[in-house]
């Protein structure tokens, strides 16, 4: 097995805060080793896979989606009340899922794993995985005559083999996209998914800060990651600028809550919102002391995070101030949709979780 090289810096203890416990520790800190056979064994069909290791939740039209540790893909058509496996190719942990249509989706993870379903989430192909992403950094270094250091990153990424996971992943349109993810790995896509270029240019991130999380909203999108950095792009991502927010501890989520507002949130319960495309950053009122894991938008137009204790927290103004609200069973949290009936549904260390939010009170 080939050990993986990561740097020692405090993002291990976030990258672990935010896919939360066991997950976490696979998310790449607390892994000293990588298997190289989990790009070539397919996922364990096994009865027992709707309680596992939940990262990532999504819905694709009315069918929900989740995906998690061991490769493991599970979609529902009855709301969540029962689950069927996906056939993934892969067994590396999946930490997020995208959906273009109802049809069209992404997964993606550990290994620098990017897996495509056209049927809805029912069946996976590999788009790109660690070995192909290091090649083509590697391509592109050489083809900008990069030499020196540079250079040498891009090889050395190449000798590491597939060690770096990807975060998460966005797309503008059917056609473009932006794929992020540890030390600074950015990727995009101008062909719909078909082929994938190394972006890491477009950030100003010289130290390779991981990148966590990236929302949009139209033409803009604004991603945040470790020891507070956060980058906003209002051209579909083809060139970022660097913000202040001033916090300097890790963003694990962001929401885009319009054209100019944003929210971002992670360690140790901090949240911060801009109105004015970044410019400025106010701290918003929540009574958290653990790292926010997860963010929605909920249909009543409320806004709604879950920590990595379990807990709940809802805000009806914009993200200025969040009610404490616990869940009848709380549970290390990782993702959250809302179904149409206004059920919510949380992935986590326990499998799904269903929460009736009208039936659980504010805490005071």
């Amino acid at each position: 097995m080939t050990p993986i090289s990561f740097k020692p810096r405090h993002a291990a203890r976030g990258l672990l805060a935010r896919a939360t416990f066991t997950a976490l520790a696979a998310l790449c800190c607390s892994l000293a080793r990588a298997e190289p056979d989990v790009l070539e064994r397919p996922a364990l069909i096994s009865a027992k896979a709707a309680g596992s290791v939940l990262l990532a939740l999504a819905q694709a039209g009315p069918r929900l989606v989740a995906a998690g540790e061991r490769g493991i893909i599970l979609w529902s058509d009855d709301g969540g009340a029962s689950w069927r496996q996906a056939s993934v190719p892969v067994s590396v942990s999946l930490t997020a899922l995208r959906f273009t249509s109802a049809r069209d989706g992404w997964a993606l993870g550990h290994s620098g794993v990017l897996l495509r379903t056209r049927d809805g989430g029912q069946s996976w192909t590999r788009q790109m995985d660690g070995k192909q992403a290091a090649a083509l950094v590697l391509e592109a270094a050489k083809a900008a005559g990069a030499q020196g250091p540079a250079l040498a990153e891009a090889e050395r990424m190449v000798a590491e083999g597939p060690s770096k996971p990807f975060l998460d992943l966005h797309f503008f349109d059917p056609q473009n996209g932006l794929l992020i993810g540890a030390f600074g790995m950015v990727f995009a896509t101008a062909d719909g998914g078909q082929t994938w270029q190394p972006a890491q240019q477009r950030l100003a991130n010289p130290q390779g800060k991981h990148l966590y999380a990236i929302a949009g909203d139209g033409d803009g999108c604004v991603i945040a990651g470790e020891q507070g950095a956060v980058f906003r792009s209002t051209d579909r991502g083809r060139t970022f600028s660097t913000l202040a927010t001033g916090y300097e501890g890790s963003y694990f989520g962001a929401l885009a809550l319009a054209p100019r507002s944003a929210l971002v949130f992670g360690m140790r319960g901090n949240v911060r919102r801009s109105d004015d495309a970044g410019a400025t950053w106010q701290k918003s009122e929540i009574a958290a002391g653990a790292s926010i894991t997860a963010g929605l938008r909920l249909r009543d137009g409320s806004l709604l995070l879950a920590d990595e204790t379990g807990q709940l927290y809802r805000s009806t103004d914009e993200g200025k101030r969040f009610v404490h609200i616990a869940p009848p069973q709380p549970s290390p949290f990782t993702a959250a949709v809302q179904r149409a009936d206004g059920k919510l549904l949380l992935s986590g260390v326990r499998g799904i979780t269903s929460v009736a939010l009208n039936s659980i009170k504010a805490q005071p």
